[in-house]
């Protein structure tokens, strides 16, 4: 059971570790994890106008900070894990979550050309029943990588794993997965990058400290990449 207390600097989330959940609250170990609230960055609050014009400015140089290379490098693996016909997963928490979702439909619906193979692709966030059945059941670290040992992942799939901070646990967990088991990840990271940034293959990294702006900057990312591989699947490449 996750609790919750306040402290000077803001609200502060208590989660009991998954070794000590047997034990009486008062004697259980906590990890302690800011409330991401307290954390972003916020813009002038003059008028909403203002607050506006400064999020979009910071969005599109947010945006304008992701690495060339890394987008080019980007691309390769969807092409390639297409032409074999392997599979890709995708995961998030929270608002990412909701992106990998959205990222599925439009990487299925959005790249599908009549007669030709398209993307298998899998979102590890769908399927409530079995995600909270392994949530209950093992812990919810467990939750994305447990998923892609019953899938059997491959060398021949992908991994994109899409994550504000780059450090959620879970995560972590589905990404050494994939990484053991010879597969390729391409991360979706911002603020500092955490270990998503560091480990993926290919790392998508938003070096700003907003949610928002993080998370609508994936999200264009995540559309980019959909509407360019539309635009190469119909030219034949």
């Amino acid at each position: 059971r996750v609790q919750f207390a306040v402290f000077p600097c803001g609200s502060v989330i208590l989660e009991p570790s998954r070794l000590d959940n047997r034990q009486p609250l008062l004697f259980r170990r906590f990890r302690v994890r800011k409330d991401p609230r307290f954390t972003t960055q916020s813009f002038s609050d003059e008028s909403l106008r203002r607050y506006f014009s400064e999020y979009c400015a910071n969005l599109h140089e947010a945006v304008r900070q992701v690495s060339a290379e890394a987008f080019d490098a980007a691309s390769q693996p969807m092409i390639e894990t297409r032409a074999r016909g392997g599979r890709i997963f995708v995961a998030g928490n929270g608002g990412s979550a909701a992106i990998s979702e959205h990222l599925s439909c439009d990487w299925q619906k959005g790249v599908h050309l009549q007669g030709r193979p398209g993307l298998k692709v899998h979102c590890l966030t769908s399927n409530s029943a079995l995600l909270t059945a392994i949530a209950n059941d093992r812990s919810y670290a467990d939750i994305f990588s447990f998923q892609l040992e019953l899938a059997d992942l491959s060398s021949e799939d992908l991994l994109v794993l899409i994550s504000s901070s780059g450090d959620s646990e879970n995560g972590g967990q589905a990404l050494e997965v994939a990484l053991d088991r010879g597969g390729k990840v391409v991360g979706l990271s911002g603020f500092r990058g955490g270990r998503l940034k560091e480990r993926a293959d290919v790392s998508l990294h938003v070096p700003f400290e907003n949610y928002g702006i993080v998370e609508d900057a994936h999200q264009t990312l995540m559309h980019v990449l959909a509407q360019y591989h539309d635009l190469k699947f119909r030219q034949g490449s």
